[in-house]
């Protein structure tokens, strides 16, 4: 029997993008999981009418399923908030990734085999093999910095830290203690790579290539990378001593 494979597609205004990514995604998905496979958007109430359009999408395919949140409470939440229904649906494997075309939809069926051997994948920019085109040098040094400073800072080898496009086992799910995980933004991504880590479980990086978004604007700015790079001084003493405390 094949595993239950959920992806969980957190969006807010990508209704340029909201129906294509789901149609992309559901062709990898039927590649690499025919039996038993979910797509869940998590809309956090769009005002450009994304979460309608992928309510049309449910209405089409039962394989298809709409959060709806009325709360903008950033990235992290919604994560959390999709994560938390997938396990309730009986997921064995969930895949997140962006909503955007940034993550190629054609590398969702490796994130999934890597699993095999893996508690946590990452579909890594910055690991042997992998890239970035259509950024300019200004982005690319605040990603590739992003990753190096957090590195340096939780002390972990892995290299591409910030990246969102992930693949994790239902029991990683289940011992990161989603309660506990408190990054409402891009940490977020951060914190669970580092959670897995300090729980022991396998961590595994393969390389993709990250375009930048097809259509729509892109939410990261100057604010929202300082306050990663406080949050991230802020991470390891949270998270050391809720795992010390558990």
């Amino acid at each position: 029997m094949s595993n239950s494979v959920w992806l969980v597609l957190p969006t807010y205004n990508e209704a340029e993008n909201i129906e294509p990514i789901v149609a992309a995604i559901g062709e990898q998905l039927q590649l690499a999981a025919p039996d038993s496979w979910r797509i869940l958007v998590v809309d956090d109430g769009s005002p450009d009418g994304t979460g309608q359009i992928a309510d049309r999408l449910a209405e089409a395919d039962s394989r298809i399923e709409v959060l709806h949140r009325t709360v903008k409470e950033g990235l992290g939440r919604a994560y959390v908030a999709g994560f938390k229904r997938a396990l309730e649906g009986g997921a064995d494997l969930v895949v997140q990734m962006d909503a955007d075309f940034s993550h190629d939809p054609r590398d969702v069926p490796r994130l999934i085999a890597a699993a095999a051997d893996a508690d946590l994948v990452i579909g890594s920019r910055y690991t042997a093999g992998g890239q970035v085109t259509d950024w300019g040098i200004t982005r690319r040094l605040l990603s590739r910095g992003g990753s190096k400073y957090s590195r340096l800072v939780l002390g972990i080898p892995v290299r591409d830290l910030t990246g969102g496009f992930k693949c994790l086992r239902r029991s990683t799910l289940e011992a990161l203690d989603l309660e506990h995980v408190r990054a409402q933004g891009y940490v977020f991504q951060i914190e669970v790579t580092y959670r897995a880590i300090l729980a022991g479980l396998k961590v595994v990086e393969i390389p993709i290539t990250f375009r930048d978004r097809r259509a729509g604007e892109s939410k990261m700015s100057w604010t929202i990378t300082g306050e990663a790079m406080w949050t991230v001084l802020k991470l390891r003493h949270q998270v050391n001593r809720s795992t010390s405390s558990s």
